[in-house]
């Protein structure tokens, strides 16, 4: 039964595919007859975009920002219903947290669309077989961001690269190691990277490219230590410029623009395919002001004074990144600056709004300032200080910020972290960055003791930072009915 019902989930994780990319969400089918013609893999294809769309509106923000001490949530006295995200903020979660189930199964969800292509498309005859290359170097590109996400989470885990065609061959109660896991997302974005094209044309603009594989290889090899290859990768990343101004970088009259490596793709105008992020963002009493929603938003992912505070006078990446909805009767809450205005990620706010409920906007995976940051970290690191300016100052300079010079490779470190954080706050990179730079526990604790001391409705157990809070358990649900081990401390 156990393994019967595991199947079952998967298989629902292959026909419930969301629109991308101009694909209906209902033509894809994980049949065994469905895989005869390139355009059936062009839609299986495009429906493995559409699990990243489920993802990134779903919870990983929690789990990804509210988790470090960029954003926190808008407490509601008379509303306890997400008491559970709230928990993923403060490090008091357990194994039953519903949401680090959802995120759980989102990814692995990815991981399986890509496996059923994977599995398939050698058999499906092509006309041009660079087509077919191509299609290749998406799964893998696209099952690697989902393993990534999985590991850096939880550790070690399940590591499946074949489609599972019935009960007999879903999971086993094994995880892989965390060695045996990097291993396989380099792999596939070493293929990657070899097969997709540098750009697209038309309405293939947003599909994962040769740059967005390097740049996710250039990552991957950052959170090892592998800082050379890091270096290595990174270089590869070309054909990209900075956009001159900072906000327009996430205007969504302005997509895939000349600083987008790689971003999901969501359009307001279908049904299925629009963001929400503003309405899961918002501060919930701001309904109608913000967005001519009768209800409460969401009042998740609020910026906090931390974040706040942490840029630099000038940066015009502050006003550009965070908004304020000001009313009289915001005094009462504590996430107010200022009494009557409550922070919101203003990089996720477009109106107008054509239908309540759905926005356009983007969500920017990887763009060339990033990979700019990493660059310069990974050059600091070995060494290469002064290499590394060039690729730290353009970054600066565009926030209206002077350039650094002169900084002992010590200072450089902590500077570049500092410019990773403000430059991509609210992207769903801050926990992890915390986590591959070691911090992870000294910054979250001090953010902790901040906290408790300007909210007093926090517990004493909260933001108590542990060894191994730095992975995330394993849902329970998993435990009980495939058997994995626990990870340690949960």
């Amino acid at each position: 039964m156990k393994t019967y019902l595991l199947f079952a989930a998967l298989l629902l994780s292959l026909t419930a595919c969301q629109q991308a990319l101009d694909v209906n969400p209902h033509s894809f089918t994980s049949g065994d007859k469905y895989y005869s013609t390139e355009d059936q893999v062009l839609k299986a294809v495009n429906g493995a975009y559409g699990q990243l769309q489920g993802l990134y509106t779903g919870d990983l923000y929690a789990m990804a920002e509210m988790r470090s001490d960029n954003t926190t949530y808008q407490f509601n006295e008379s509303d306890r219903g997400v008491q559970q995200r709230e928990e993923i903020d403060e490090f008091l979660i357990n194994s039953s947290n519903n949401y680090v189930q959802n995120v759980w199964a989102a990814l692995y969800k990815g991981v399986m669309q890509s496996n059923v292509i994977l599995s398939r498309i050698d058999a499906v005859p092509f006309k041009d077989e660079s087509l077919k290359a191509q299609y290749v170097g998406e799964a893998k590109f696209l099952r690697a961001v989902h393993y990534f996400y999985l590991v850096r989470l939880f550790g070690s885990v399940p590591l499946i690269t074949k489609e599972i065609a019935g009960p007999e061959q879903a999971f086993t109660a094994e995880k892989a190691s965390v060695d045996n896991i990097y291993q396989q997302i380099i792999s596939d974005v070493q293929d990657a990277a070899n097969q997709l094209p540098q750009t697209y044309t038309g309405q293939n603009v947003g599909r994962a490219t040769k740059g967005a594989a390097h740049t996710l290889l250039g990552h991957v090899y950052l959170t090892r230590k592998d800082y050379a290859k890091a270096i290595a990768s990174f270089e590869q990343v070309k054909g990209y410029t900075l956009v001159s101004d900072y906000a327009s970088v996430f205007a969504t009259t302005n997509k895939n623009h000349s600083e987008s490596v790689f971003e999901v793709q969501y359009n307001a105008d279908m049904e299925g395919e629009s963001s929400n992020f503003i309405y899961s963002f918002g501060p919930y009493n701001a309904g109608v002001p913000l967005t001519t929603f009768q209800g409460n938003l969401g009042g998740m992912n609020i910026p906090t004074r931390n974040i706040f505070q942490a840029y630099e006078k000038g940066d015009k990446r502050r006003d550009a990144s965070i908004g304020y909805y000001i009313d009289a009767g915001n005094d009462k809450y504590s996430e107010a600056f200022g009494q009557d205005s409550l922070p919101y990620i203003k990089k996720f706010f477009h109106p107008p709004f054509k239908l309540q409920g759905r926005t356009d906007d983007n969500w920017p995976v990887y763009r060339y300032s990033h990979v700019m940051l990493m660059l310069a970290e990974a050059l600091n690191e070995t060494g290469q200080t002064a290499a590394a300016y060039q690729y730290l100052n353009p970054v600066r300079q565009r926030a209206g910020l002077a350039p650094l010079a002169g900084l002992s490779q010590t200072a450089f470190r902590e500077a570049v972290y500092h410019e990773q954080r403000v430059e991509v706050a609210f992207e769903n990179h801050r926990w992890f960055d915390l986590l591959r730079t070691g911090r992870a526990q000294t910054v979250m604790n001090a953010h902790g003791v901040e906290e408790k001391k300007r909210l007093p409705r926090l517990s004493a157990a909260a933001f108590n930072v542990q060894d191994y809070m730095l992975l995330y358990p394993i849902p329970q649900r998993e435990i009980r009915l495939n058997g994995f081990e626990q990870n340690p401390g949960w």
